[in-house]
This record gives structure tokens, sequence and C-alpha cells, in this order.
């Protein structure tokens, strides 16, 4: 049969045309793509400041990880929780203030855990531990209080759902047909779908430490932190084979043969992922767990040699929370992270998603039953996993199973500044401030492979500190301006993923989408791209909503003086090329930075530290060498001073320093533009324990 060409013609126009545009939804000034809990407190801020708003989200239940099971919060200082993020929590304590929601347990018996932070809470009491459905409370209650608009369970169009025009998004499409035009664009999704469906720069997997000169980025190999690698076992390592000791016999699940990779190289891997399960011990209220579909008690090997070779820590990270209940996290060499199974999750499609949560849900509740059932486990360790079970009251929808899987780490954005372990560690400053976090830097782990000796080992499980609270930059919320102008990004921030590691907690994220969103207004206002916002205006703004964006506290114990807060160039020890084992120490004081290093008064000749750094600006400058002054220092340690081409070497008493000054001034030297300045010190002949703090180049105000 034939078709009139005309006809033809017309049928191809209109089954062309996107089917949103019947479909298409009012322009509103800001959009926000999300349900995290960054979603609802950005739309917050945009009504709060006048604007139209409509949340887009991918989830019907809102709140992300905070109404998701995690509820024993990631805090870090609690005194640089500010604005809005400090609004929900104590949202949360206004709600356990309400008799009817202690049902299980009174609440003088679940006593003041979670509650308050010292001299600061007055009439806003915070709550930092709950119940997920006290947090999905909280944020429909939001959705009331500011009348905000939400479409649930809308998932954007990866594939052609975002429209782009001159750098600028003009609308975002859902897989159901509807586009949503509007001004500026949020994406607060734990997967960076909007940056990278928009064409915007971005990085998944783990950045070699050469990138940013970092130190505990990239593969970690032989590095065991917190207890959560099979170094704890002590002597009882355990074999990777089948049969113990016979690599012929074939490898055991959940244990990868590939090379791990080498120390402080990147990779492609991505730290597991887990659900933050909420059980509860109370039998009015618990569900007994059930064998799950697919379950398969050879996944559990490893966990079985584990019990066998003297592991008894099972219920460490049952954190307990109000109502009997608790916010159960991974806790030791084989718990309820599913390490390696989620390397393609960032950018898988949605239904390739869907099928790994459901793999590790079937993985953890595996888990579970294997506890219940395998003879391995220790009879009292089976008979107190018997006292637990799902509480009936929480994930009622979803078979009382969280419906959040913690992704604590997918895309994270490359845009107009990338935050490191150099910012968070306060070893660089951190420029244009929209708020702060403070919790240690964390990653979980990444692989499970087999070590030199053929035995399991982890890999990948981080945990240093930021040694304090620290500053998060603007330029880590927008993207490039040449990729686009009016997106905002508070949840995949442009850094690496050892910062992510630390600015990746929920109470951070909601700092994040207040600063986001009162940027995105302040542009809307100014007819500006974001990344031309002026920094003092927004400033201003985020300070009066009660944003925190700098810490004045003591680090160090009151000894150190933060590097950032410092004049001219300084280059702490941290940084300096080192030769021999200078000894870490923070006994005496001031000293720069959170420590010193000394030579432990041995081995002369074989120490040596150089400080390098490079000119901005031909001048004169004074070059300082930092040290905390004692009796038992050298007097005659020798400095040699690199400038213009020309080497001066002096001698120092470090006896000798200032009260309250670390700085000895060396004298003043001319340096050209752009040249490399370097001070040497050693401990060649010298007479007692020498120090290396810290190097300033401080210029001259006499120029």
């Amino acid at each position: 049969m034939k078709i009139n060409p005309a006809l033809a013609a017309l049928l191809t126009f209109l089954f062309s045309v996107p089917a949103s545009r019947a479909e298409d939804q009012p322009e509103h000034d800001i959009v926000v793509y999300g349900g995290t809990c960054a979603a609802v407190i950005a739309a917050v801020q945009a009504a709060e400041m006048g604007k139209s708003v409509i949340i887009v989200s991918p989830d019907k239940v809102l709140g992300g990880l905070s109404s998701g099971g995690l509820g024993w919060t990631d805090t870090g200082n609690k005194a640089v929780i500010g604005g809005l993020s400090r609004d929900f929590y104590h949202r949360v304590w206004k709600q356990y203030q309400k008799p009817e929601n202690w049902k299980f347990q009174k609440a003088e018996e679940y006593g003041g855990k979670g509650q308050g932070t010292p001299a600061i809470d007055g009439d806003q009491k915070t709550m930092w531990i709950f119940e997920p459905s006290i947090a999905r409370a909280v944020f429909e209650e939001y959705v009331a209080d500011f009348d905000l608009t939400v479409h649930r369970d809308e998932w954007l169009d990866r594939e052609n759902g975002v429209e782009v025009k001159d750098g600028r998004i003009v609308s975002i499409m859902t897989l159901s047909g509807k586009r949503y035009p509007g001004k500026m664009f949020l994406d607060t999704t734990y997967e960076g779908d909007l940056i990278a469906a928009s064409g915007v720069e971005y990085h998944v997997g783990r950045e070699a430490n050469s990138e940013f000169d970092e130190e505990w980025n990239g593969v970690q190999t032989g590095v065991y932190h917190h207890r959560h690698h099979f170094q704890v076992l002590g002597e009882n390592q355990i074999s990777a084979y089948k049969v113990p000791g016979v690599p012929s016999s074939g490898v055991l699940p959940r244990v990868s043969a590939d090379d791990p990779g080498v120390k402080g190289e990147g990779d492609h891997r991505v730290q597991a992922y887990c659900f933050r399960m909420c059980l509860t011990n109370h039998p009015e209220n618990r569900i007994p767990f059930t064998e799950p579909e697919g379950y398969d008690a050879s996944q559990y090997e490893l966990l079985g040699r584990v019990y066998e070779a003297g592991w008894r820590e099972t219920f460490g990270k049952f954190d307990p929370i109000p109502n009997h209940k608790t916010d159960t996290n991974n806790h030791g060499p084989f718990s309820t992270d599913n390490i390696g199974y989620n390397y393609d999750y960032p950018e898988a499609s949605y239904d390739r998603r869907r099928e790994i949560i459901k793999a590790h849900e079937i993985y953890q509740k595996g888990w579970l039953w294997f506890h219940l059932t395998d003879p391995r486990v220790p009879e009292d360790i089976r008979e107190e996993m018997a006292t637990w079970g799902l509480p009936k009251d929480e994930f009622v929808e979803n078979g009382n199973w969280s419906h959040q899987l913690y992704i604590r780490e997918a895309r994270r954005m490359r845009g107009d500044f990338v935050m490191t372990e150099n910012e968070l560690r306060k070893v660089k400053p951190t420029p244009d401030s929209v708020g702060m976090g403070s919790y240690t830097i964390d990653s979980h782990n990444v692989q499970r492979h087999i070590d030199e000796d053929g035995n399991v080992q982890n890999e990948g499980d981080i945990g240093v500190s930021t040694r304090g609270p620290y500053e998060i930059a603007y330029g880590s919320l927008v993207p490039k301006k040449e990729q686009c102008e009016n997106l905002l990004v508070p949840v995949c921030v442009s850094s690496t993923h050892i910062a992510f590691g630390s600015i990746r907690m929920e109470p951070v994220f909601m700092i994040l989408a207040q600063s986001a969103a009162t940027a995105a207004v302040m542009a809307i206002d100014d007819e500006l791209a974001v990344q031309d916002l002026p920094y003092e205006k927004l400033r201003e703004r985020l300070i009066a909503d009660g944003q925190i964006l700098e810490y004045d506290g003591p680090i160090a114990g009151g000894k150190g003086k933060a590097v950032s807060k410092l004049a001219g160039i300084v280059v702490d020890d941290e940084k300096a090329e080192m030769t021999g084992q200078w000894k870490p120490s923070s006994s005496n004081g001031p000293f720069v930075g959170f420590g010193y290093r000394h030579d432990e008064n041995k081995d002369k000749g074989k120490f040596e530290a150089v400080f390098s750094a490079e000119i901005p600006e031909a001048g004169t400058y004074h070059v300082r060498v930092s040290y905390p002054k004692n009796s038992n220092r050298a007097t005659n340690v020798p400095v040699t001073v690199e400038a213009s081409g020309q080497k001066k070497t002096l001698t120092l008493n470090q006896r000798k320093a200032a009260s309250d000054d670390p700085f000895h001034d060396l004298g003043k030297f001319s340096f050209q533009k752009g040249e490399t300045a370097r001070v040497t010190i050693s401990n060649h002949d010298t007479d007692g324990y020498v120090i290396i703090d810290a190097v300033q180049w401080l210029p001259s105000k006499e120029d």
C-alpha cells in the first residue's frame, strides 16, 4: 500500500516532535533535579528568596540517605554546621519533643545521645541521631511549609533530555515526556546525571596522587586504617583460594584476581556501597529476617573463614537510634559493604543501576541470613543476630527495606576549582568559602584483592584527619564557564576522590545546597553567569542567612598557626622535599600548621629538607624560617637561601626565637618573577636537635 508523500511527511513531522511539547511544564526560575536532602534544602532557600522553584525528583521519597537509614549523622565539628542544614537538625529535635514519636522507647531511656552543640544551641536545639521516618517527616514538612512544587518519579532523559543553547541549559526533559524549562538548574543527585547530560566535565574513580600533589589519593595498597581490613586478624591471615594455599583450586567468591595497581596511581574503581540498615530488636516492632531470593551461601565463604580466624566485632556498628532501632553500617574485613560490585554504577543505565541496587540488597540480606544459619558463625553471635529484624514502621512501601543505596561516590564534576586534600588539611588556602566541612577524610574499601603471599586483603579504606574544619570553595559548585553558565552542583562537587571522602557528608550537602541556591537566585537577579557572581555579595547574603564560612578556633591545641592564614608565600614541612627520616612532633609551640619535624639529634649530615616556592612577582622578600625553640636545639643549623641564581648559607641558633612568633627572619633577598626560590635546612655537624617547620617568603613593605 502506497502512502501519499504529503501525508507521510506530515506523519513524520508529528511523530518526530517530542511528546514533551504537549506536556511542557510552566517555566520556573530554578529547576532542582534530584531528590536528596540537598534538593529539598536548595528549593527551600530559593523559595525563601522569592523565586519560583520546582523539584524534579527521580525518587518518590525525598531526603536521600538522610531519610534512607543514615540516622547516625557524620558531623565532625558541629559548630560549623549553620543555616538551613542546622535548621534541619533543629526540626528533627522538635519532632522528638512530641510524645507520640517515642512509640517503643521512653525519651528519658534513650537519654541525650546525639543532642545539642555546646555553647551554640540556644533556642535552636538540635538532634543529630534520628529514625528514617522522622527525617522523612521533616523533609515533607519543608515541602508543606514552603509550598514547594515537587514532581516525583520523574527520571531525566539522559540521552536527549537536556536542551542547551549558547552555553546555558534551557530545559530538561524526563522519560515520561515532561519538559521543565528554567533560568537556573541545580544537579542535586548523588550520581551527577544532569552534569553528564549537560556536557559538563566530570571524573569517576581515583586520581593519581601526582595529579593534584596529594598523599592519600589513588591506590592505597599496604595502607590499613580503621578495622576494615584483614590485618586485624593478626597472624590468622586468610588464603584467597578455595583450597587454602592452592591457587589452582580457584579464587574465593568476592575476591578479585586482578592486579590491585601501584600505590598512589589512579584507577577507575569506586569505593564500596551498602545500605545503611535500619534494624530493631524490639519484639513488638520486629520482622524476623528471612532467606533472600537468590541466596548463595558460597558467597559468604570468606565470612565463615573470618569467624574461624577469631573475628568477634559483628555488632560494632549497630549504632543505636531512638525507639530501639539502629543505623547499621559496615564494620570489619567482610561486612555489609559489597566491595568491588559497583564500578559501573556511576555511568550505568537506569536498568543496570536497578540491577546493581538489587544485587546489593540480596548480598546484604544474605549476609544477615548467613549469620543466622551458618554453623561457622559462633553460637553467641547467631543468637544475638536472631534478636534483630526489620522494623515494621520503617520503609513500609518498600518491604521495610531502605529505598536508598548508599552511593558514597559516583561522578564528581571538574569545575572552576577542584577541592583536594591540600585544602581540607589547610596546606593550601581555599578561595571564596561558601560553607565548611570537618569530618575525617574517609574512603571505604575499593577492592578486595590477593596480596603477594596469596592471602586476601582489602584496599582503599582511608581515615585521615582534616585537622579541624575546612572551607569549601564556591568554584567547586560551578562548572567551567565555557561548559555551562547556569548550572550549580552542591552534591557531586568539583573535588578529588580523597577530598570528596570528607565533603560527602549529608550536613555538608545541605550547607552547599543552600549556598548554591542563593547563588542561583542572585545570578538570576543580576543576569549573570554563575561564574561571574561577585563573591563578596554572595558572602554577605550567606552570612546573613546563618551560613558559617570560616572557623577561627584553635588548631593543634592552640599551638599551631594555619598556613592559609599567614601572609606571603608559606611552605609547611609537609611540602618539603626531605632526605632522612625526620620525626613528626607537636610537643612544643608555637609552630606552623599541625606540627613540625626533627632529626632526633642523630645521623648528622644525612638529613636535609628543601622548601621550594615559585615567586609570583619580582621584588624583595623577607625569607623567614619557622621553628619552636627549646634548650635541646642545635645552635649551628646550616640554612641555605637561593635567590636570583645566588646561594647564601647562614647559621641558625634554634635555641632562640620570639616567644609568640615561630618565625626567624634570615634577611631580605631579591627575586625574579617566576623564579623557583629554595631554602635548604640540613643537620650537617649540628650540636643538637634540628627542627624543620615552615619557610615564609614575605614581600618587603619597603618596596
